[in-house]
Order: structure tokens, then sequence, then C-alpha cells
């Protein structure tokens, strides 16, 4: 599956070490998957904004892989800013892992590419 110019340019973000969203300039509602509108008011004035990173567990599933791989968590994060996307937590154990638990995203080199995941955030962060 290739990539579009915005995947391309989230990706090009986190390989300099940012976390960027788009935002609306007219309506103010952040955006996640990189899109050219906006999917609550169609307008196309996206910009590329930082993000604060902090997020909350709104779902999560371990993922039991055949070995030698070890179990690891999917989880749906809820952003500060709105949207929600898919990622893993990490520096815990897979079961570990909570609904309403804070979270705080990192970016990790998986290889060739820069990975959003995130880590367990105390409640005070």
């Amino acid at each position: 599956m290739s990539q579009t110019n915005l995947e391309r340019e989230f990706s090009e973000f986190l390989a300099q070490g940012r976390f960027m969203l788009q935002r609306s300039r007219g309506s103010g509602d952040y955006v996640f998957f990189p899109r050219a509108i906006a999917p609550s008011s169609g307008l196309a004035d996206l910009e590329w904004v930082a993000a604060s990173g902090r997020g909350t567990v709104h779902a999560t599933t371990v993922v039991r892989a055949r070995p030698p791989q070890q179990p690891y968590n999917v989880a749906l994060v809820e952003l500060e800013e709105g949207p929600r996307l898919m990622t893993r937590v990490e520096g815990v154990a897979p079961e570990a892992v909570r609904i309403g638990m804070p979270v705080r995203a990192r970016i990790s080199n998986d290889g060739d590419r820069p990975l959003l995941v995130f880590d367990v955030a105390s409640e005070q962060a």
C-alpha cells in the first residue's frame, strides 16, 4: 500500500522527533489520520500543529503471537486533543494496560522507520 503525501509528511515529522497533528483553522477540530479535508466540517484548511503527547487508553487487547515472539498489546488511545489512534503501550506487561490509563507519546525507531508508541504516564502529568 502506498503512502499519501500527508502520510509521508506525518512520517517525516516523526523522523525529526516531532509528533504533529492536523487542526482545522476554521473549526479548531484536531484530525488524525492525516487527510486533506476535516471530516467534521468539510473544511480544507488543515494545518500541522504540535501534539501535546498526552492521552488515555480507550480500549486495549493483548495479541498472543506464536513463539518466540512475545505477547504485545494493541491500544486505542484518545489524545488530549480529541482524536483516537491505534498504537501500543510499552514499558509494562501487555496485560497491565487498562482502559482509562493515562499515557504519553514517544517516538520509537523500529528498524528503518519511526513509530508512535505510548508509555504509561503518572496521573499528575
